[in-house]
C-alpha cells in the first residue's frame, strides 16, 4: 500500500497561510494591549505616536485650528459680557511712572 497523503486535507500552502494569518492577528492583538489606543482609532490609522486621520481624535488642520481659536475667543468675549466685566474706556490711563510711584509708597510703609 503506497503512503499517500489524505487528499481531503488542506494543502501545505493553505496550512502556511492559515498559520501566518493567526500569527498576524495575535501580533496585532498584543500590540493593541501594549499601547492604549482604542480599536476605533486603530481602524482610522492611529499608531503609537500618531493620531488617527479621521474621526473626533484626528489632528486638526491649520485652517480648522484658526477657526476654532476664533470661535473660542468669541465665546470668551460673550462670557465676560454676560458676567459684566467690561473694558473701562472712559477711565484715565495710568502711566508706568505713576504705577512705580504707587508701588514705592506702599513699600515705604512696610519697612
Amino acid at each position: 500500500m503506497p503512503s499517500v497523503k489524505n487528499p481531503n486535507g488542506p494543502s501545505k500552502n493553505r496550512l502556511a497561510v492559515r498559520a501566518a494569518k493567526v500569527k498576524r492577528l495575535r501580533q496585532k492583538q498584543s500590540a493593541e494591549g501594549k499601547n492604549k489606543i482604542s480599536k476605533a482609532d486603530m481602524t482610522r490609522g492611529a499608531r503609537p505616536g500618531l493620531l488617527p486621520t479621521s474621526g473626533p481624535r484626528a489632528k486638526l488642520s491649520g485652517k480648522k485650528a484658526r477657526k476654532l481659536e476664533k470661535k473660542m475667543n468669541y465665546a470668551l468675549k460673550r462670557q465676560t459680557r454676560a458676567e459684566g466685566e467690561v473694558e473701562m474706556k472712559d477711565a484715565p490711563e495710568i502711566d508706568e511712572e505713576e504705577r512705580k510711584d504707587v508701588g514705592e509708597e506702599e513699600m515705604e510703609g512696610v519697612r
